[in-house]
Protein backbone atom coordinates (compact mmCIF):
# COMPACT_ATOMS: atom_id res chain seq x y z
CA UNK A 1 0.00 0.00 0.00
CA UNK A 2 2.99 2.60 0.65
CA UNK A 3 4.46 1.70 -2.41
CA UNK A 4 1.15 2.46 -4.53
CA UNK A 5 0.86 5.41 -2.69
CA UNK A 6 3.91 6.71 -3.51
CA UNK A 7 3.88 5.67 -6.77
CA UNK A 8 0.77 7.45 -7.92
CA UNK A 9 1.78 10.77 -6.36
CA UNK A 10 4.75 10.34 -8.29
CA UNK A 11 2.66 9.90 -11.75
CA UNK A 12 0.46 13.32 -10.44
CA UNK A 13 3.18 15.68 -9.84
CA UNK A 14 4.69 14.59 -13.73
CA UNK A 15 1.35 14.97 -15.17
CA UNK A 16 1.34 18.32 -13.15
CA UNK A 17 4.29 19.48 -14.44
CA UNK A 18 4.01 18.48 -17.97
CA UNK A 19 0.54 20.25 -18.49
CA UNK A 20 0.58 22.74 -15.83
CA UNK A 21 2.79 24.98 -17.34
CA UNK A 22 5.49 25.05 -14.58
CA UNK A 23 8.73 25.25 -17.00
CA UNK A 24 11.56 27.48 -17.32
CA UNK A 25 9.17 30.34 -18.36
CA UNK A 26 6.35 30.47 -15.69
CA UNK A 27 6.57 32.59 -13.09
CA UNK A 28 5.79 29.92 -10.24
CA UNK A 29 7.87 29.62 -7.74
CA UNK A 30 9.33 26.30 -7.04
CA UNK A 31 8.22 24.33 -4.28
CA UNK A 32 10.16 24.69 -0.82
CA UNK A 33 12.89 22.49 -0.08
CA UNK A 34 13.69 21.97 -4.41
CA UNK A 35 16.57 23.08 -5.80
CA UNK A 36 15.87 26.10 -8.29
CA UNK A 37 16.67 25.31 -12.04
CA UNK A 38 16.94 22.26 -11.67
CA UNK A 39 15.01 19.41 -13.81
CA UNK A 40 11.75 20.08 -15.81
CA UNK A 41 9.41 22.55 -14.34
CA UNK A 42 11.41 23.37 -11.60
CA UNK A 43 11.34 20.37 -9.01
CA UNK A 44 14.48 18.54 -8.43
CA UNK A 45 16.12 15.67 -8.80
CA UNK A 46 18.74 13.95 -6.93
CA UNK A 47 20.04 17.09 -5.48
CA UNK A 48 21.59 17.79 -2.07
CA UNK A 49 18.55 18.84 -0.91
CA UNK A 50 15.91 17.38 -3.23
CA UNK A 51 13.77 14.17 -2.33
CA UNK A 52 15.19 11.09 -3.41
CA UNK A 53 13.73 7.57 -3.42
CA UNK A 54 10.94 6.81 -1.77
CA UNK A 55 10.55 10.51 -0.34
CA UNK A 56 12.88 11.11 2.22
CA UNK A 57 14.92 14.11 2.11
CA UNK A 58 18.49 13.88 1.37
CA UNK A 59 20.38 15.27 4.93
CA UNK A 60 22.09 19.16 3.29
CA UNK A 61 25.65 18.71 4.11
CA UNK A 62 26.27 21.20 7.62
CA UNK A 63 27.71 24.91 6.53
CA UNK A 64 30.16 26.48 8.86
CA UNK A 65 28.79 30.07 10.54
CA UNK A 66 31.57 31.54 8.09
CA UNK A 67 30.28 30.48 5.35
CA UNK A 68 26.75 31.53 5.84
CA UNK A 69 27.99 35.17 7.20
CA UNK A 70 29.53 35.48 3.63
CA UNK A 71 26.85 34.48 1.51
CA UNK A 72 25.24 37.10 -0.45
CA UNK A 73 22.27 35.42 -2.15
CA UNK A 74 19.64 33.17 -0.35
CA UNK A 75 19.90 29.42 -1.53
CA UNK A 76 16.66 27.97 -1.68
CA UNK A 77 18.10 24.65 -1.49
CA UNK A 78 15.68 23.13 1.71
CA UNK A 79 17.16 24.09 4.92
CA UNK A 80 15.23 25.35 7.63
CA UNK A 81 15.80 28.69 9.08
CA UNK A 82 15.70 27.50 12.51
CA UNK A 83 18.92 25.11 12.13
CA UNK A 84 21.09 27.58 10.85
CA UNK A 85 24.30 29.27 13.07
CA UNK A 86 23.40 32.93 12.87
CA UNK A 87 25.70 33.46 16.02
CA UNK A 88 28.98 35.29 15.16
CA UNK A 89 32.02 33.56 14.76
CA UNK A 90 34.34 33.22 17.40
CA UNK A 91 37.41 35.56 16.80
CA UNK A 92 40.76 36.44 18.81
CA UNK A 93 39.45 40.17 19.91
CA UNK A 94 43.40 40.82 19.85
CA UNK A 95 42.89 40.22 16.04
CA UNK A 96 40.84 43.54 15.69
CA UNK A 97 43.29 45.36 17.70
CA UNK A 98 45.64 45.86 14.57
CA UNK A 99 45.27 47.49 11.27
CA UNK A 100 47.30 44.77 9.64
CA UNK A 101 45.53 41.99 7.70
CA UNK A 102 45.44 38.75 7.79
CA UNK A 103 45.95 35.94 5.04
CA UNK A 104 43.10 33.86 6.06
CA UNK A 105 40.16 37.23 6.88
CA UNK A 106 37.37 36.97 5.45
CA UNK A 107 35.98 39.73 3.56
CA UNK A 108 32.88 40.03 6.41
CA UNK A 109 36.02 39.60 9.27
CA UNK A 110 38.09 42.32 7.31
CA UNK A 111 34.14 44.62 7.07
CA UNK A 112 33.86 44.29 11.01
CA UNK A 113 37.73 44.61 12.02
CA UNK A 114 37.69 47.87 10.07
CA UNK A 115 34.20 49.36 11.53
CA UNK A 116 36.07 48.39 14.81
CA UNK A 117 38.95 50.56 14.42
CA UNK A 118 36.91 53.41 12.71
CA UNK A 119 35.03 53.37 16.04
CA UNK A 120 38.05 53.54 18.13
CA UNK A 121 39.29 56.19 16.16
CA UNK A 122 36.24 58.60 16.28
CA UNK A 123 36.18 57.65 20.02
CA UNK A 124 39.78 58.72 20.27
CA UNK A 125 39.24 61.90 18.60
CA UNK A 126 35.98 62.92 20.20
CA UNK A 127 38.13 62.32 23.33
CA UNK A 128 35.69 59.99 25.51
CA UNK A 129 37.21 58.74 28.82
CA UNK A 130 35.43 55.88 30.69
CA UNK A 131 33.79 56.09 33.44
CA UNK A 132 33.56 59.43 33.38
CA UNK A 133 30.52 60.94 34.70
CA UNK A 134 28.88 57.69 34.00
CA UNK A 135 29.26 59.21 30.05
CA UNK A 136 27.99 56.05 28.33
CA UNK A 137 24.70 57.44 27.54
CA UNK A 138 26.24 60.75 26.34
CA UNK A 139 29.08 59.24 24.77
CA UNK A 140 26.89 57.09 22.61
CA UNK A 141 25.05 60.51 21.69
CA UNK A 142 28.44 62.46 20.42
CA UNK A 143 29.28 59.02 18.68
CA UNK A 144 25.90 59.26 16.28
CA UNK A 145 26.35 63.00 15.95
CA UNK A 146 29.79 61.76 14.77
CA UNK A 147 28.90 59.30 12.46
CA UNK A 148 26.07 61.57 10.89
CA UNK A 149 28.34 64.15 9.81
CA UNK A 150 30.60 61.60 8.46
CA UNK A 151 27.78 60.15 6.57
CA UNK A 152 26.87 63.91 5.31
CA UNK A 153 30.78 64.65 4.31
CA UNK A 154 31.06 61.73 2.29
CA UNK A 155 27.87 62.88 0.48
CA UNK A 156 29.89 65.80 -0.49
CA UNK A 157 27.55 68.40 0.12
CA UNK A 158 26.76 71.41 2.74
CA UNK A 159 25.59 70.62 5.50
CA UNK A 160 26.46 73.19 8.23
CA UNK A 161 24.46 76.09 8.31
CA UNK A 162 26.20 77.79 11.38
CA UNK A 163 27.40 81.42 9.98
CA UNK A 164 24.84 83.08 12.00
CA UNK A 165 25.48 81.53 14.99
CA UNK A 166 28.95 82.44 15.89
CA UNK A 167 29.54 85.72 17.91
CA UNK A 168 32.03 87.78 15.48
CA UNK A 169 31.68 90.24 18.44
CA UNK A 170 35.24 91.01 20.13
CA UNK A 171 36.28 87.27 19.69
CA UNK A 172 39.52 86.40 21.75
CA UNK A 173 42.83 86.38 19.41
CA UNK A 174 46.78 85.56 19.45
CA UNK A 175 48.95 87.17 17.09
CA UNK A 176 52.77 85.17 16.81
CA UNK A 177 55.43 87.10 15.62
CA UNK A 178 59.02 85.54 14.99
CA UNK A 179 59.91 85.98 11.32
CA UNK A 180 62.45 88.80 9.99
CA UNK A 181 60.48 89.39 6.88
CA UNK A 182 56.88 88.64 5.72
CA UNK A 183 54.86 85.68 6.69
CA UNK A 184 53.29 83.87 3.55
CA UNK A 185 51.71 80.98 5.23
CA UNK A 186 49.86 80.08 8.67
CA UNK A 187 48.49 76.50 9.36
CA UNK A 188 47.13 74.71 12.36
CA UNK A 189 46.39 71.10 13.07
CA UNK A 190 42.65 69.68 13.08
CA UNK A 191 43.01 68.93 17.04
CA UNK A 192 43.60 72.46 17.60
CA UNK A 193 47.14 71.70 19.09
CA UNK A 194 49.96 73.30 16.95
CA UNK A 195 50.27 76.19 14.34
CA UNK A 196 52.92 76.13 12.00
CA UNK A 197 54.01 79.76 10.27
CA UNK A 198 56.23 80.32 7.37
CA UNK A 199 57.83 83.26 5.78
CA UNK A 200 60.03 84.85 3.63
CA UNK A 201 63.01 84.03 5.70
CA UNK A 202 63.07 80.97 4.88
CA UNK A 203 61.94 79.72 8.23
CA UNK A 204 58.90 77.62 9.50
CA UNK A 205 57.99 78.29 12.98
CA UNK A 206 56.10 75.60 15.30
CA UNK A 207 53.85 77.06 18.22
CA UNK A 208 51.69 75.35 20.62
CA UNK A 209 48.46 77.01 20.35
CA UNK A 210 47.22 76.79 23.63
CA UNK A 211 49.77 79.08 25.18
CA UNK A 212 51.03 81.22 21.96
CA UNK A 213 54.89 80.16 22.84
CA UNK A 214 57.28 78.79 20.34
CA UNK A 215 58.13 75.38 20.18
CA UNK A 216 60.75 74.67 17.36
CA UNK A 217 62.04 76.46 14.33
CA UNK A 218 63.21 75.17 11.26
CA UNK A 219 65.86 77.20 9.66
CA UNK A 220 66.63 78.32 6.30
CA UNK A 221 69.62 76.08 4.75
CA UNK A 222 72.50 77.57 3.28
CA UNK A 223 73.05 76.20 -0.28
CA UNK A 224 76.11 74.94 -1.16
CA UNK A 225 78.25 77.06 -3.63
CA UNK A 226 80.98 75.38 -6.32
CA UNK A 227 84.44 76.00 -4.95
CA UNK A 228 87.73 76.18 -6.89
CA UNK A 229 88.51 76.60 -10.58
CA UNK A 230 89.09 74.75 -14.10
CA UNK A 231 88.21 70.93 -14.87
CA UNK A 232 88.84 70.00 -11.07
CA UNK A 233 86.11 72.68 -8.80
CA UNK A 234 84.36 70.55 -6.69
CA UNK A 235 80.64 70.18 -7.76
CA UNK A 236 77.48 71.61 -5.39
CA UNK A 237 75.72 69.23 -3.42
CA UNK A 238 72.59 68.39 -5.27
CA UNK A 239 69.72 69.92 -4.34
CA UNK A 240 67.40 67.17 -3.50
CA UNK A 241 69.86 66.56 -0.38
CA UNK A 242 69.76 69.50 1.63
CA UNK A 243 67.58 68.77 4.31
CA UNK A 244 65.48 72.23 4.50
CA UNK A 245 65.11 75.21 2.14
CA UNK A 246 67.17 77.25 0.68
CA UNK A 247 65.01 80.34 -0.65
CA UNK A 248 61.41 82.13 0.76
CA UNK A 249 59.24 79.59 1.73
CA UNK A 250 55.07 80.25 -0.18
CA UNK A 251 53.21 77.61 0.94
CA UNK A 252 52.91 74.80 3.82
CA UNK A 253 50.17 72.48 4.10
CA UNK A 254 49.56 70.09 7.33
CA UNK A 255 48.21 66.52 6.58
CA UNK A 256 44.58 65.28 7.83
CA UNK A 257 46.43 63.33 10.58
CA UNK A 258 48.60 65.95 11.39
CA UNK A 259 52.00 64.37 11.17
CA UNK A 260 53.70 65.39 7.75
CA UNK A 261 54.23 69.28 6.71
CA UNK A 262 54.69 70.16 3.39
CA UNK A 263 56.39 73.33 2.68
CA UNK A 264 57.05 75.05 -1.19
CA UNK A 265 58.56 78.29 -1.77
CA UNK A 266 61.43 79.83 -4.19
CA UNK A 267 63.94 77.02 -4.32
CA UNK A 268 61.26 74.74 -6.61
CA UNK A 269 61.46 71.88 -4.12
CA UNK A 270 58.89 70.58 -2.16
CA UNK A 271 59.50 69.70 1.46
CA UNK A 272 57.89 67.45 3.88
CA UNK A 273 58.31 67.39 7.29
CA UNK A 274 58.16 65.06 10.70
CA UNK A 275 56.99 67.16 13.03
CA UNK A 276 56.43 64.89 15.72
CA UNK A 277 60.16 64.56 15.37
CA UNK A 278 60.74 68.23 14.43
CA UNK A 279 63.18 66.32 11.42
CA UNK A 280 63.35 66.72 7.55
CA UNK A 281 61.85 63.73 5.97
CA UNK A 282 62.24 63.89 1.79
CA UNK A 283 62.56 66.74 -1.16
CA UNK A 284 60.91 66.30 -4.00
CA UNK A 285 62.43 68.04 -7.54
CA UNK A 286 60.49 67.95 -10.17
CA UNK A 287 59.09 70.72 -10.71
CA UNK A 288 60.86 73.08 -12.69
CA UNK A 289 59.90 76.70 -11.15
CA UNK A 290 59.01 77.99 -7.98
CA UNK A 291 56.23 76.13 -5.51
CA UNK A 292 53.67 78.33 -5.60
CA UNK A 293 50.15 75.99 -4.09
CA UNK A 294 50.47 73.26 -1.77
CA UNK A 295 47.26 71.31 -0.54
CA UNK A 296 46.49 67.55 0.96
CA UNK A 297 43.53 65.64 0.44
CA UNK A 298 41.28 65.67 3.16
CA UNK A 299 40.50 61.70 3.38
CA UNK A 300 40.54 60.79 7.04
CA UNK A 301 43.06 58.46 8.04
CA UNK A 302 40.82 55.66 9.17
CA UNK A 303 40.10 54.77 5.47
CA UNK A 304 43.56 53.45 4.70
CA UNK A 305 43.61 55.59 1.86
CA UNK A 306 47.06 57.06 0.53
CA UNK A 307 47.94 60.18 2.21
CA UNK A 308 47.87 62.46 -1.31
CA UNK A 309 49.63 65.52 -1.56
CA UNK A 310 48.80 68.35 -4.44
CA UNK A 311 51.52 71.20 -5.39
CA UNK A 312 51.12 74.00 -7.65
CA UNK A 313 54.23 75.83 -9.89
CA UNK A 314 54.95 78.35 -11.62
CA UNK A 315 56.15 75.58 -14.60
CA UNK A 316 52.02 76.26 -14.47
CA UNK A 317 51.66 72.46 -13.88
CA UNK A 318 50.26 70.59 -10.68
CA UNK A 319 51.70 67.41 -9.79
CA UNK A 320 50.56 64.49 -7.17
CA UNK A 321 52.46 62.62 -4.37
CA UNK A 322 51.61 60.31 -2.33
CA UNK A 323 53.57 59.89 1.20
CA UNK A 324 52.78 57.07 2.49
CA UNK A 325 55.31 55.97 0.26
CA UNK A 326 57.07 59.00 -0.40
CA UNK A 327 56.61 58.72 -4.33
CA UNK A 328 55.85 60.70 -7.25
CA UNK A 329 52.08 59.59 -8.84
CA UNK A 330 51.50 62.15 -11.87
CA UNK A 331 51.46 65.61 -13.22
CA UNK A 332 48.33 67.66 -14.50
CA UNK A 333 48.54 69.74 -17.30
CA UNK A 334 46.49 72.27 -18.16
CA UNK A 335 47.23 75.91 -17.36
CA UNK A 336 48.41 78.84 -19.24
CA UNK A 337 49.78 80.71 -16.65
CA UNK A 338 51.92 79.94 -12.73
CA UNK A 339 49.09 77.98 -10.55
CA UNK A 340 48.60 80.18 -8.17
CA UNK A 341 46.25 78.41 -5.10
CA UNK A 342 44.94 74.43 -4.55
CA UNK A 343 42.28 73.31 -2.44
CA UNK A 344 41.18 69.87 -2.02
CA UNK A 345 38.25 67.85 -0.05
CA UNK A 346 38.00 63.98 0.48
CA UNK A 347 37.31 62.81 -3.02
CA UNK A 348 40.17 62.40 -5.35
CA UNK A 349 39.24 66.03 -6.76
CA UNK A 350 40.62 69.40 -6.69
CA UNK A 351 40.19 72.95 -7.70
CA UNK A 352 43.30 75.36 -8.82
CA UNK A 353 43.36 78.85 -10.23
CA UNK A 354 45.72 80.03 -12.90
CA UNK A 355 46.25 83.74 -12.81
CA UNK A 356 46.90 85.50 -15.47
CA UNK A 357 45.06 82.79 -17.07
CA UNK A 358 41.88 83.77 -16.13
CA UNK A 359 40.78 80.09 -15.18
CA UNK A 360 39.55 77.88 -12.42
CA UNK A 361 40.02 74.51 -13.21
CA UNK A 362 38.52 71.36 -11.45
CA UNK A 363 39.89 68.14 -11.65
CA UNK A 364 38.71 64.78 -11.84
CA UNK A 365 41.53 62.92 -11.15
CA UNK A 366 40.57 58.64 -11.28
CA UNK A 367 39.04 60.26 -15.06
CA UNK A 368 42.13 61.53 -15.83
CA UNK A 369 40.13 64.84 -16.88
CA UNK A 370 39.21 68.73 -15.82
CA UNK A 371 36.16 71.20 -16.09
CA UNK A 372 37.18 74.47 -17.08
CA UNK A 373 35.66 77.67 -15.66
CA UNK A 374 36.69 80.93 -17.19
CA UNK A 375 36.54 84.51 -15.04
CA UNK A 376 37.35 88.35 -16.26
CA UNK A 377 34.76 89.90 -14.88
CA UNK A 378 35.72 93.48 -16.58
CA UNK A 379 37.43 96.48 -14.37
CA UNK A 380 38.69 99.00 -15.87
CA UNK A 381 40.82 100.64 -13.63
CA UNK A 382 44.27 99.98 -16.05
CA UNK A 383 42.42 101.94 -18.42
CA UNK A 384 41.64 104.74 -16.33
CA UNK A 385 45.01 104.98 -16.09
CA UNK A 386 45.69 105.63 -19.54
CA UNK A 387 43.19 108.47 -19.74
CA UNK A 388 40.15 107.56 -18.42
CA UNK A 389 37.55 108.87 -16.67
CA UNK A 390 39.19 108.84 -13.11
CA UNK A 391 36.35 110.29 -11.00
CA UNK A 392 33.74 108.08 -11.89
CA UNK A 393 32.37 105.39 -9.79
CA UNK A 394 33.32 102.06 -10.87
CA UNK A 395 29.99 99.48 -11.33
CA UNK A 396 28.78 95.92 -12.12
CA UNK A 397 28.77 95.26 -15.25
CA UNK A 398 25.15 95.17 -16.51
CA UNK A 399 24.18 97.47 -13.96
CA UNK A 400 21.71 100.25 -14.48
CA UNK A 401 23.89 103.25 -15.42
CA UNK A 402 23.26 106.23 -13.14
CA UNK A 403 22.35 109.65 -14.53
CA UNK A 404 25.69 111.85 -15.03
CA UNK A 405 28.00 108.99 -13.99
CA UNK A 406 29.99 106.06 -16.19
CA UNK A 407 29.59 102.45 -16.06
CA UNK A 408 32.86 101.23 -15.89
CA UNK A 409 33.38 97.26 -16.57
CA UNK A 410 35.50 95.41 -14.11
CA UNK A 411 38.04 93.19 -15.93
CA UNK A 412 39.64 90.85 -13.64
CA UNK A 413 43.66 90.38 -14.47
CA UNK A 414 44.42 87.41 -12.61
CA UNK A 415 42.46 84.97 -10.33
CA UNK A 416 44.39 84.52 -7.30
CA UNK A 417 43.04 82.20 -4.63
CA UNK A 418 40.46 79.20 -4.85
CA UNK A 419 38.68 77.31 -1.70
CA UNK A 420 35.62 74.43 -1.93
CA UNK A 421 32.90 74.81 0.14
CA UNK A 422 32.09 71.03 -0.63
CA UNK A 423 32.94 68.89 -3.51
CA UNK A 424 30.97 70.42 -6.08
CA UNK A 425 31.06 74.23 -4.57
CA UNK A 426 34.01 76.38 -4.81
CA UNK A 427 34.73 80.12 -4.72
CA UNK A 428 37.41 82.29 -6.08
CA UNK A 429 38.79 85.81 -5.98
CA UNK A 430 41.23 87.96 -8.08
CA UNK A 431 42.94 91.34 -8.58
CA UNK A 432 39.85 93.00 -9.76
CA UNK A 433 38.40 92.37 -5.76
CA UNK A 434 35.65 90.36 -6.59
CA UNK A 435 34.54 87.43 -5.13
CA UNK A 436 33.03 84.33 -7.43
CA UNK A 437 30.94 81.29 -6.81
CA UNK A 438 30.55 78.25 -8.86
CA UNK A 439 29.40 75.36 -9.20
CA UNK A 440 30.22 72.21 -11.55
CA UNK A 441 26.96 72.34 -12.97
CA UNK A 442 27.89 75.74 -14.69
CA UNK A 443 30.29 77.31 -16.43
CA UNK A 444 29.66 80.59 -15.40
CA UNK A 445 29.71 81.71 -11.83
CA UNK A 446 25.99 81.60 -10.13
CA UNK A 447 27.08 84.61 -8.18
CA UNK A 448 29.65 87.29 -7.67
CA UNK A 449 30.09 89.77 -5.04
CA UNK A 450 32.37 93.68 -6.60
CA UNK A 451 34.76 95.04 -4.41
CA UNK A 452 34.18 92.26 -1.62
CA UNK A 453 37.17 94.55 0.39
CA UNK A 454 36.37 97.95 -1.28
CA UNK A 455 38.36 100.59 -3.31
CA UNK A 456 41.98 101.30 -2.63
CA UNK A 457 43.56 105.03 -3.18
CA UNK A 458 47.09 105.62 -4.36
CA UNK A 459 48.81 108.60 -5.48
CA UNK A 460 50.04 108.84 -9.54
CA UNK A 461 52.93 110.50 -10.01
CA UNK A 462 51.87 112.61 -12.33
CA UNK A 463 51.97 116.53 -13.44
CA UNK A 464 48.87 116.96 -11.37
CA UNK A 465 49.22 114.28 -8.93
CA UNK A 466 45.61 112.18 -9.88
CA UNK A 467 44.74 109.76 -7.02
CA UNK A 468 43.89 106.74 -8.52
CA UNK A 469 40.74 104.44 -7.00
CA UNK A 470 40.95 100.96 -7.59
CA UNK A 471 39.95 97.59 -6.15
CA UNK A 472 41.67 95.88 -3.53
CA UNK A 473 42.66 92.95 -4.44
CA UNK A 474 41.09 89.47 -2.73
CA UNK A 475 44.57 87.60 -1.53
CA UNK A 476 43.34 84.81 0.67
CA UNK A 477 40.48 82.74 0.56
CA UNK A 478 39.64 79.99 3.38
CA UNK A 479 36.18 77.93 4.25
CA UNK A 480 34.76 75.90 7.28
CA UNK A 481 34.32 72.68 5.55
CA UNK A 482 31.35 71.62 4.27
CA UNK A 483 29.28 74.54 6.00
CA UNK A 484 27.71 77.77 5.10
CA UNK A 485 30.57 79.79 6.07
CA UNK A 486 33.82 81.35 4.55
CA UNK A 487 36.35 84.18 5.01
CA UNK A 488 38.39 86.33 2.64
CA UNK A 489 41.63 88.14 3.47
CA UNK A 490 42.87 91.65 1.59
CA UNK A 491 44.98 94.62 2.71
CA UNK A 492 42.12 96.55 4.20
CA UNK A 493 42.77 95.38 7.79
CA UNK A 494 39.83 93.00 8.00
CA UNK A 495 39.48 89.88 7.80
CA UNK A 496 35.56 89.37 5.88
CA UNK A 497 33.32 87.01 6.93
CA UNK A 498 30.61 85.20 4.73
CA UNK A 499 27.38 83.20 4.51
CA UNK A 500 26.09 80.82 1.79
CA UNK A 501 22.65 81.32 1.50
CA UNK A 502 20.04 77.72 2.16
CA UNK A 503 20.35 77.25 -1.63
CA UNK A 504 23.67 78.04 -2.13
CA UNK A 505 22.55 80.56 -5.09
CA UNK A 506 24.59 83.48 -3.23
CA UNK A 507 26.39 84.79 -0.16
CA UNK A 508 26.37 88.27 2.03
CA UNK A 509 28.53 89.59 4.54
CA UNK A 510 28.16 88.60 8.07
CA UNK A 511 30.98 90.55 10.04
CA UNK A 512 34.51 90.92 9.77
CA UNK A 513 37.49 90.32 12.53
CA UNK A 514 40.64 93.32 12.54
CA UNK A 515 43.79 91.72 10.27
CA UNK A 516 46.60 94.58 10.34
CA UNK A 517 48.46 94.07 7.35
CA UNK A 518 48.56 91.74 4.11
CA UNK A 519 46.26 88.48 4.10
CA UNK A 520 48.54 85.32 2.79
CA UNK A 521 46.48 82.63 4.12
CA UNK A 522 43.12 81.49 5.87
CA UNK A 523 42.08 78.55 7.26
CA UNK A 524 39.25 77.04 9.71
CA UNK A 525 39.47 74.75 12.08
CA UNK A 526 36.87 73.06 14.02
CA UNK A 527 38.06 72.11 17.43
CA UNK A 528 37.44 68.70 19.25
CA UNK A 529 34.65 69.73 21.63
CA UNK A 530 35.78 72.95 23.57
CA UNK A 531 39.37 72.66 23.89
CA UNK A 532 39.33 76.36 22.58
CA UNK A 533 37.82 77.45 26.07
CA UNK A 534 41.10 76.30 28.23
CA UNK A 535 43.59 78.18 25.93
CA UNK A 536 44.84 80.72 27.84
CA UNK A 537 44.55 83.74 25.51
CA UNK A 538 40.85 82.64 24.64
CA UNK A 539 39.83 82.20 28.18
CA UNK A 540 36.44 83.37 28.23
CA UNK A 541 33.60 80.95 29.86
CA UNK A 542 34.96 78.60 32.50
CA UNK A 543 31.67 75.96 32.47
CA UNK A 544 32.03 75.72 28.84
CA UNK A 545 34.67 73.16 29.12
CA UNK A 546 32.73 71.23 31.83
CA UNK A 547 31.98 67.48 31.12
CA UNK A 548 28.39 67.42 32.22
CA UNK A 549 27.83 70.14 29.88
CA UNK A 550 28.80 67.21 26.31
CA UNK A 551 25.40 66.02 25.72
CA UNK A 552 24.12 69.36 25.96
CA UNK A 553 27.21 69.86 23.24
CA UNK A 554 26.56 67.30 21.41
CA UNK A 555 23.73 68.78 19.04
CA UNK A 556 25.45 72.25 18.45
CA UNK A 557 28.03 74.18 16.84
CA UNK A 558 31.72 73.53 17.93
CA UNK A 559 33.74 76.02 18.59
CA UNK A 560 36.56 76.79 15.10
CA UNK A 561 40.05 78.54 14.80
CA UNK A 562 40.36 80.93 11.86
CA UNK A 563 43.98 81.56 11.74
CA UNK A 564 45.13 83.59 8.84
CA UNK A 565 49.17 84.27 7.80
CA UNK A 566 49.68 87.78 7.66
CA UNK A 567 52.81 89.90 6.89
CA UNK A 568 53.88 93.65 5.43
CA UNK A 569 53.86 92.42 1.73
CA UNK A 570 52.30 90.33 -0.31
CA UNK A 571 53.47 86.49 -0.42
CA UNK A 572 54.49 86.69 -4.09
CA UNK A 573 55.76 89.87 -4.55
CA UNK A 574 55.98 92.98 -3.12
CA UNK A 575 53.28 94.88 -5.40
CA UNK A 576 51.30 95.87 -2.20
CA UNK A 577 53.33 97.12 1.58
CA UNK A 578 51.80 97.55 4.84
CA UNK A 579 53.42 98.79 7.59
CA UNK A 580 52.40 100.70 10.97
CA UNK A 581 51.55 99.89 14.14
CA UNK A 582 50.07 96.45 14.55
CA UNK A 583 51.04 95.16 11.65
CA UNK A 584 53.31 91.80 12.32
CA UNK A 585 54.57 89.38 10.24
CA UNK A 586 53.38 86.03 11.51
CA UNK A 587 49.95 84.51 12.22
CA UNK A 588 46.59 85.56 13.58
CA UNK A 589 44.36 82.86 15.59
CA UNK A 590 40.80 84.15 16.55
CA UNK A 591 38.49 82.20 18.26
CA UNK A 592 35.08 82.02 17.31
CA UNK A 593 32.02 80.76 19.53
CA UNK A 594 28.67 79.68 19.40
CA UNK A 595 26.40 82.17 20.71
CA UNK A 596 24.73 79.45 22.88
CA UNK A 597 28.41 78.72 24.16
CA UNK A 598 29.06 82.11 25.16
CA UNK A 599 25.81 83.13 26.63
Amino acid sequence: MPDAFFQSNKNRKRKRSTSGGDGPSSSKKPARGAAPGRGRGGSSGRGAAGRGRGGRTAAAPKRSARDEELSDATDGAGSDLDELDLRAPDVDPAAYESGEEDADETPAEKRLRLAKLYLEGVKEGLGLAEGEFDAAEIDRELISARLKQDVLENAGKVHLFVADTYDLADPPTLRTRGHRFAATSAVASEDARWLYTSGKDGCIIKWDLSTGKKVHQFFKVRAPKDSGKGKGKAKAEPAGELRGHTDEIWALALSPDGKLLASGGKDRRIGVWDVEKNEWVKGFTGHRDSISALSFRKAPAATNTPIQLYSGSFDRTLKIHDLSVMGYIETLFGHQAPVLNIDSLIKETAVSVGGRDKTVRYWKVPDESQLVFRGGNKTGWEDALEGGNLDDEMEVEGARKKPGKTTEKFIEGSIECCTMLDETTFVSGGDSGSISLWSTQKKKPIFTQPLAHGMDEAQVDTEDMKTVRKPRWVTALGCLRYSDMFASGSWDGTIRIWKLDAKLKSFALVGSVPAPGVVNSLQFVAAPRSEVAAFGWAQRDADAAAAPARAARATEPRAVLLVAGVGTEMRLGRWVQRKGEGVLNGALVVALYPRTSAS
